[in-house]
Parts: C-alpha cells; structure tokens; sequence
C-alpha cells in the first residue's frame, strides 16, 4: 500500500515537471517572438509564478509524505502517555480510597487492640494470681511436712537420748547395787541353769 502511494507520488512528480517544462519552454518561445521589454516583464512575472508553483508543489509533497507519520508517531505518544497516566490516577485514586477506608476503621481498630489488651492482661493476672496461691499451697505443705519430718527427728533423738540416759542411768545403779559377793551368787546360779539343761 505505501509502495503504490509512493509510485503515484513519483508519477505524478514526473508528469508535473514535464508538463511545466513544457510550459517554460512554450512562454520562452512567445517571449522571443514578442520581443521587448513588456514581453521580458511578462515572462519575468510568469518564471516567479512558475518557481512559486514548483517550491510550493514541492514542499506540499514533502509535507504530505512525511507530516502524516510524524503525527501519527506525536499522537500515538501522546495516546500512551495519556493511558498511562489515567491509569497511573486510577491507581493513585485506589490507594487513596484504601487509605481513608483504613484511616476511618483505624480508631475502631485502636480500640479493639485496646480491649484485647485489657482482657489479656486481666487474665494474665488472674493465671499469676493463682498461680502463687498454688506455689503458696505448695510452700506451706512442704513447710508443713518438713516441721513434721523435724519433729519425728526431734521424737527420735530424744527417744535415742532417753535410752541412752536410761542405760547409763541401769549401768550406775547396777554398779552400785552389784557387789562382788552379788556378782557371784548370779554366776553360781547362771552356772545352775546351765547344768541343769540338756546339751
């Protein structure tokens, strides 16, 4: 398609320069054959608009050659940029619209975490609470089973402490009340019994 455009383009060019080629070489002709200065001034006058025609027709074809695609090009950037940029106000907008909804629930949020914290610090002492009445349980039982281990102890060692008084006490009063003459007549009798047994 632009190669056919750019041939009809070309063609068209040809014929035009021909034709006012043509054209120049007819108005010289009737210049020379006119002869003069009005003649001269004529075609003085004809060659400017001639040479106007030919700039103009020039600068109208490259124009119309090369205008189009340059501002097909400008208005295809100018369309991208365009899309993008909405797109980019959309996006801009979005956030926006999120941010005043979180803005607006943010209060009620503060307050949420505020409860939440309330009540979990309400039963966290609540657990610290019982949790040192428990380990307070625990104290006193164990206090109370070691004033009792402390207390057989004690039972023990002073039943031990009487033993030993008695015994001391039995020893002395056996050394006073045995004399030699006692400590014989309990062997003689140890000594009886024995006799008297069968092996």
């Amino acid at each position: 398609m632009k190669q056919n455009k750019i041939g009809r383009t070309g063609r068209l060019f040809n014929i035009l320069s021909v034709v006012l080629l043509f054209f120049c070489v007819a108005l010289s002709a009737q210049a020379a054959e006119e002869g003069g200065n009005a003649a001269t001034e004529r075609m003085n006058e004809i060659f400017k608009w001639i040479n106007f025609a030919i700039v103009a027709a020039a600068l109208i074809w490259l124009f119309a050659k090369k205008l189009p695609a340059w501002f097909r090009g400008n208005a295809e950037t100018i369309s991208s940029a365009i899309t993008k940029a909405t797109a980019a106000r959309e996006e801009a907008e979005r956030l926006v619209r999120e941010a005043e909804a979180k803005l607006a629930n943010l209060k009620q949020e503060i307050a949420e975490l505020q409860a939440t914290a309330k009540h979990e610090a309400a039963e966290e002492g609540e657990r610290i609470r019982a949790l040192a009445q428990s380990d307070a349980k625990k104290v006193g039982i164990a206090a109370q089973a070691e004033i009792e281990a402390a207390e057989r102890a004690a039972r023990l060692e002073l039943k031990a402490l009487a033993a030993a008084f008695a015994v001391d006490g039995a020893e002395t009063l056996l050394a006073k009340q045995l004399t030699p003459a006692a400590q014989e007549s309990l062997m003689d009798n140890f000594v009886k019994s024995l006799e008297g047994r069968p092996n």
